[in-house]
């Protein structure tokens, strides 16, 4: 099981990474809410555990982006030093699914991450389906109309995030976070990454699926029109 965990506290986020890999998890970090939301967004983990207060965006920003912008289901559970119900309530509201407040037992975090992987585990959609497009995404296996597709890290990445929010337009700021973080490349990248997967999507078939708004950003669909 792969766990998430973005907490910007050094002693926290060693203590609670020290614990996890000692339960037999494989955890990646973050310390900012930006970097945080890039490998959220992009890594295809099993939970994430996210800290409310962090630089850059904070957690209850990094979680309703990932919930609204990226159409992601990973658990989260949020961590937190404030105890007022208003803000547990926020918490859930963006799209938690718990709410841990600081200090707390590492111990009480493994069985919180059990319970939610027991919970989720059976149910969460693995596979990705627009029209005749899938992608599975334990092993990165992306098919059209049967035939293979082969793609490099980036388009992986993008084409995930542009299924799961799928039919909506996802904005291209959001994209470039979501792949870079805070280090965006000088030059029109995503545009170079959208053109090679356009390629590779559609070039080999007569209905298009990977479609630009003008002035907004990009959506995957059946249909070019924006409902």
């Amino acid at each position: 099981m792969r766990i998430l965990v973005i907490e910007d506290n050094r002693d926290i986020l060693a203590n609670v990474l020290d614990y996890l890999e000692l339960k037999g998890y494989t955890v990646d970090c973050a310390q900012d809410g930006l970097s945080g939301l890039h490998l959220a967004a992009t890594g295809g983990y099993d939970l994430i555990v996210l800290d409310v207060m962090l630089p850059g965006i904070d957690g209850y920003q990094v979680c309703k982006r990932l919930r609204e912008d990226a159409g992601s289901d990973t658990p989260i559970i949020m961590l937190t030093a404030r105890d007022a119900l208003d803000d547990r309530v926020k918490g859930l509201n963006v799209g938690a699914d718990d709410y841990l407040v600081k200090p707390f037992a590492l111990s009480e975090l493994v069985a919180r991450i059990e319970a939610i992987l027991r919970r989720t585990q059976g149910s969460r959609k693995r596979e990705l389906r627009v029209g005749d497009l899938h992608y599975d995404l334990d092993t990165l296996s992306v098919t059209r109309g049967g035939k293979s597709i082969r793609l490099n890290p980036i388009g992986y990445k993008l084409l995930a995030i542009l299924m799961k929010k799928s039919p909506a337009v996802v904005r291209r700021d959001f994209l470039e976070e979501a792949l870079w973080g805070e280090d965006l490349p000088e030059s029109d990248s995503l545009r170079s990454h959208i053109h090679q997967l356009r390629q590779a999507l559609d070039k080999p078939f007569p209905t298009p699926l990977l479609h630009t708004i003008h002035g907004v950003g990009y959506r995957l669909a059946e249909s070019p029109d924006v409902q």
